[in-house]
């Protein structure tokens, strides 16, 4: 009987030790067993080292930033690199490099097989940004993309690029375009360019576009609340704010007031992939 009493103690004593020494913080060791669990947050605190593609999301809590997407690589997929206020880059699947409107930030080191402009303001036309073209770089401008008041279309290899309406009252519609690209896997990509609401814009709806690039400075084209109005008339399966303020590459602030179901933010100097459906 003296022994099994003794027994008992030693157990007791045991589990009260054991008991203290988790009441004290220590950590389990897992060195030799299962995976430690995982947070719920694993994975959201630190930003991607590389932009992925963005999937979709809103304008409330499903709304995503660049850094932010989801990790769906697609070797085919063009690039966009968002270089501020009005200007970005595209490297297609094939890489071929595109400029759109080259005036802000950083990123005009690839040599150019395309440079689009909306028009001739001079914070959409600094063409002299792009040091190397290739053989064959093409430059298409308003001017040759409206003409006699038609909006052309140009294909080449790896893109087809549709001028379409821009104009408000600080822009004359004979004298400035949006863009349309269309790449060979098949994604659409809606550039404004300076603009408030068209009446060409309704007509999008139809075209089943991927991004929408809508400017909203409230200066000298329409505001964020037109802008988010524009995105629910074009229904893009991702709308993103951009020429969002003058004088300035980005303004977030200003970028998270800006409502669309697929909602993307894209800082300057962030890059996402256009991933088709």
């Amino acid at each position: 009987m003296s022994l099994a009493i003794a027994f008992f103690f030693i157990v007791m004593i045991t589990g009260v030790l054991l008991l203290e020494g988790c009441a004290a913080g220590q950590t389990p060791d897992f060195s030799a067993g299962s995976p430690p669990p995982t947070s719920a947050s694993s994975g959201n605190d630190t930003a991607l080292s590389e932009p992925n593609p963005a999937m979709p999301g809103d304008a409330g809590s499903d709304s995503i930033d660049a850094d932010d997407t989801a990790n769906d690589e697609d070797p085919g997929a063009a690039k966009l690199l968002y270089q501020g206020h009005g200007s970005f880059r595209i490297t297609t699947g094939e890489g071929k490099v595109i400029y759109v409107d080259p005036y802000a930030g950083e990123g005009y080191d690839l040599s150019a097989d395309l440079i689009l402009i909306t028009h001739q303001h001079s914070d959409h036309n600094k063409i002299d940004l792009i040091t190397s073209k290739n053989p064959g770089c093409e430059i298409i401008t308003e001017k040759n993309a409206l003409v006699g008041e038609i909006h052309q279309v140009f294909e080449f290899g790896y893109v087809v690029v549709e001028a379409v309406e821009a104009y408000n009252k600080n822009h004359n519609p004979y004298e400035c375009v949006g863009y349309i690209l269309t790449f060979t896997d098949g994604v659409q990509l809606y550039a404004s360019g300076d603009t408030s609401t068209t009446t060409q814009m309704e007509t999008f709806s139809t075209r089943n576009l991927d991004y929408a690039l809508l400017c909203c400075d409230g200066t000298y084209n329409m505001d964020v609340k037109e802008a988010s109005e524009c995105a629910a008339l074009i229904g893009a399966r991702h709308s993103i704010p951009y020429h969002i303020e003058p004088g300035q590459l980005f303004n977030r602030e200003r970028a998270e007031q800006f409502e669309a179901e697929g909602r993307i933010i894209v800082a300057a100097g962030e890059e996402i992939i256009l991933a088709g459906q």
